[in-house]
């Protein structure tokens, strides 16, 4: 089936109806009947690079508008002003610098017609859930389409740093060549006999599993907040936290960013960390307390360290990234044409969705228990 063919079937042409229907209530703060307007609105915020087929379907069922704020105090007043009746809101990561953070002032600033918020991507800690679920507001995010992408790149960083190629890269360059073996880089190391920790196997750790197996890793072990059933542990062994630290040699960070897991890896958890550990983090900069990396790096307790995340990206510790033993990327993990319209695609059928059935296609995590009175806005 192709593209036009995929939309065309999750289109479902509607009449569309003037009768008033209830915004999604929380269970802990229900919320009165909302009258909604006869066409609903959809404010798309940030720019869309590739995704334009699907939007185009969107925009023949229900307005779509671009979000024109130029900046946080401007948006504020437009959601009071020509914002007032949207019923969709979709976020790109970029459009930060635009909004700022979807916090609990944003939300209490929403619209009572507000129905859902699809952030165009997989981490969503630039929106603060709790007080959307209050507004009984769905929030989404894009799933399947990152987690291939970002496992490629977790995988090159982790092997980059075992093998020292990126050092050798730069001697290289240097002209070093000329007067050493392998241009004077450090000897590194093959994955024989190493062991891969990898913390979080939500969709993106599974798939950095899958990749890492043909590699000849002695074994992978895996930190979760809950085991995973066996049929879906894909040969990988489930350990505790401070039982990964003990073991691995090459410790792969991917858990989403909140108020548990900021510098959750910091000096104190990674002195439980075998000595020369090799640290890859594609999950978020700020998981990792990086203000405390140059020292431990420098120590040789990291042997080193791969990331394409960083803490206040994209400004850098000078001191960090330029040591010999750092790889890193300036945030590429999606950065393909597949997968920036993979998202925007998931994204949009995340609006899609609850249009036609009132509910998100992946709703986050700390909404799966959320009582949802699904309405769908457009009718057949």
């Amino acid at each position: 089936m192709n593209r036009l063919s995929h939309y065309k079937s999750l289109i479902r042409f509607p009449r569309l109806t003037s009768k008033p229907y209830s915004s999604a209530p929380s269970s802990s703060s229900p919320l009165s009947p909302i009258k909604m307007p006869v066409k609903p609105k959809v404010l798309r915020v940030g720019k869309i690079e590739y995704a334009h087929e699907i939007w185009q379907k969107i925009s023949s069922l229900v307005e779509v508008v671009d979000c024109e704020s130029a900046n946080r105090e401007e948006f504020l007043q437009d959601l009071a002003g020509k914002y007032k009746d949207v019923t969709n809101i979709v976020r790109t990561f970029a459009s930060v610098a635009q909004t700022g953070r979807f916090d609990e002032e944003l939300a209490l600033h929403m619209p009572e017609t507000l129905v859902s918020l699809s952030h165009t991507g997989a981490g969503y800690d630039q929106v603060d859930v709790e007080p959307f679920t209050k507004r009984g507001v769905q929030v989404s995010n894009v799933t399947v389409p990152v987690e291939a992408p970002t496992a490629d790149t977790a995988v090159w960083l982790a092997l980059s740093c075992l093998r020292n190629f990126q050092q050798g890269h730069e001697l290289l360059m240097q002209g070093e060549w000329l007067k050493k073996k392998s241009a004077g880089a450090k000897i590194g190391h093959s994955p024989e006999g190493k062991v891969v920790g990898i913390m979080g196997m939500g969709g993106i750790g599974k798939a950095i599993r899958d990749r890492l197996k043909p590699f000849g890793f002695e074994k992978i072990v895996y930190y979760n907040r809950n085991q995973l059933p066996a049929d879906q542990e894909g040969g990988a062994e489930y350990v505790t936290k401070e039982e990964l630290f003990k073991q691995a040699d090459v410790i792969m960070i991917s858990i989403p960013l909140n108020a548990n897991t900021r510098h959750s890896i910091n000096k104190e958890s990674i002195s439980q960390m075998k000595d020369g550990v090799i640290l890859v983090n594609t999950a978020r900069g700020a998981v990792i307390d990086e203000s405390q990396l140059p020292e431990l790096v420098k120590s040789g307790k990291i042997g080193a360290f791969g990331a394409d995340v960083f803490e206040h990206e994209p400004q850098l510790a000078q001191e960090l990234i330029e040591l010999p033993n750092v790889v890193s990327l300036p945030h590429m993990g999606t950065y393909t044409y597949e997968a920036t319209k993979n998202m925007e695609e998931w994204a949009a059928e995340n609006v899609l969705s609850c249009l036609q059935t009132g509910k998100v296609k992946s709703i986050v995590s700390e909404q799966k228990n959320m009582q949802i009175d699904a309405k769908p806005l457009l009718q057949n």
